[in-house]
């Protein structure tokens, strides 16, 4: 260390009052949020008295009580005051990792409630009649609208500035194994949490050796304080199994040496932490096995949402559909639905149905393709693939050949959502790890398509079919849903 202290790092969950550090998102968006906070609390409580005093809404002031607003500006004050304390205690002005929007609109309703009835306690006991305890309601309700709003703002921005990899933290995870690897896909998976996987230290020499998708290799475990330094890391997660507890504690200490935080991932006794239910009794932490997310009742919601989706699209873009057709027979001769195995849920093989993008005799050709293959791992990719008619070339720009798929799903052999199914050749090729991609059905859509299609690597596509996989709710498909739209109109990646 050359005798020169440790470097100061932000800590991902510690309150950010008073922190300085230029440029840096954590250090100036909590002051950006109270400041906010204050001018749309003036803002609420000026509109409220607009709506009671000027428009009278639902019942009308007696001329006795009909006051200018600079006779609100002291209760207006210490509302902005309260309202800024009950929110800090909220955790408003953390920007902590991930905090959804509905915590964040739980937190401000929590707040705003406390607050209000705390001014209108004071205003029944100050006793100056003229004050409207009415208008606190107004301003009540108007505060959670202005502040929700706000919130949501923040959020959007931020999640946009993390996934550009701005005001994010450079991770080493150390370790990887099944517990590195699910941390890997994670933070792979929510890029709006504010991580960036650099790469990951292993003893193994076998995985030392190899990269997994972007993740670099670099090296073994001795190799940490060097790795530290040259790749400017700002967190260590390591991810050890369990009976490693002693170099898990010298790991610490030299991430601390080195400056930057270390956080330690318990492996559980080697259960996969995606399957794993953590709660607490009066701080007791009680660990236990959880089911898979899409069995029982789970699945079958999913099957009908799948069932209703697909039977509504299938009637209504049949006049697409016949388009389409008409175009690829007039365009080259051949079948208008191309069908090939792949392999489904838990490696059981299916037909798979798309429109004909490419000529009769693509597959013969092939072979001879293979020394111009884009794609990592297992997959075969061109982005100008010499095979394709005409018509397939704007098909699969917009993703239009994949419209037979739908039959797939009424079938039951893919769904709306899920990972791409793979061909057998693909399969055979797939690593132990890989395998747990299978567990759920395979979908027209995904996470790894709306994540940069075609772009990522196959590693990577792989760590977030496994993360749907254990994350699954109707939440997500529906996020997914939403969010292939633009990735459709707009054909980034798809090729």
């Amino acid at each position: 260390m050359d005798g020169a202290l440790p470097r100061r790092r932000f800590e991902a969950d510690e309150p950010l009052w008073g922190e300085n550090a230029a440029g840096d998102v954590r250090s100036w968006m909590p002051w950006v949020t109270v400041v906010t906070d204050i001018l749309l609390i003036n803002v609420a409580f000026l509109i409220a008295y607009w709506l009671r005093y000027e428009l009278q809404l639902f019942r009308t002031v007696d001329p006795a009580n009909d006051v200018p607003y600079s006779v609100y500006l002291p209760m207006v004050a210490v509302l902005t005051v309260l309202l800024v304390l009950t929110n800090k205690r909220e955790g408003a002005y953390d920007v902590r990792r991930g905090r959804p929007f509905f915590d964040d609109l739980y937190g401000l309703l929590n707040a705003t409630t406390t607050a209000i009835m705390l001014m209108v306690v004071v205003v029944f006991f100050y006793r100056r009649l003229f004050y409207s305890r009415v208008i606190f309601i107004y301003a009540g309700i108007l505060i959670i609208v202005l502040l929700g709003l706000a919130r949501l703002v923040r959020n959007m921005a931020l999640t946009r500035m993390r996934a550009a990899g701005k005001g994010v933290d450079r991770v080493l995870i150390i370790g990887a194994g099944e517990v590195g690897r699910t941390v890997m896909r994670n933070l792979i998976a929510q890029p709006e949490l504010g991580y960036r996987v650099v790469g990951f230290l292993d003893d193994d020499p076998i995985k030392s050796g190899a990269d997994i998708g972007p993740i670099r290799a670099l090296g073994s475990l001795d190799a940490l304080p060097a790795a530290v330094k040259e790749n400017e890391i700002d967190q260590v997660i390591i991810t050890l199994p369990w009976q490693y507890h002693r170099k898990v504690i010298r790991l610490v200490t030299e991430a601390e040496q080195s400056g930057v935080r270390a956080r330690v991932v318990p492996d559980l006794f080697q259960l996969s932490l995606g399957g794993v239910d953590v709660e607490a009794i009066n701080g007791i932490p009680l660990i236990s096995v959880k089911g898979s997310a899409l069995t029982g009742l789970n699945r079958a919601l999913k099957r009908i949402v799948d069932v209703a989706i697909s039977g509504t699209a299938l009637a209504l873009i049949s006049p697409l559909w016949g388009m389409i057709a008409l175009a690829i027979k007039l365009d080259s001769p051949g079948p208008i639905l191309f069908r090939q195995e792949r392999i489904g849920m838990r490696g059981k093989p299916f037909t798979v149905f798309k429109f004909r993008s490419m000529r009769v005799d693509a597959e013969e050709q092939l072979a001879r393709l293979r020394e111009l293959n884009e794609a990592s791992g297992p997959l075969f990719k061109v982005r100008e693939d010499p095979r394709r008619t005409r018509v397939g070339r704007f098909i699969r720009r917009t993703s239009l050949d994949e419209l037979p798929q739908l039959i797939n799903v009424l079938r039951g052999e893919m769904s709306i959502v899920g990972p791409r199914p793979g061909l057998a050749s693909e399969v055979a090729q797939y690593q132990d790890w890989h395998r747990k991609r299978l567990a759920v059905l395979p979908g027209i859509t995904g996470l790894w398509q709306v994540s940069g299609r075609s772009e990522l690597t196959f590693d990577e596509m792989v760590m977030l079919d496994i993360y749907y996989a254990e994350n699954w709710s109707l939440g997500l498909d529906l996020r997914i849903m939403i969010r292939t739209v633009p990735q459709v109109l707009f054909g980034d990646g798809a090729y």
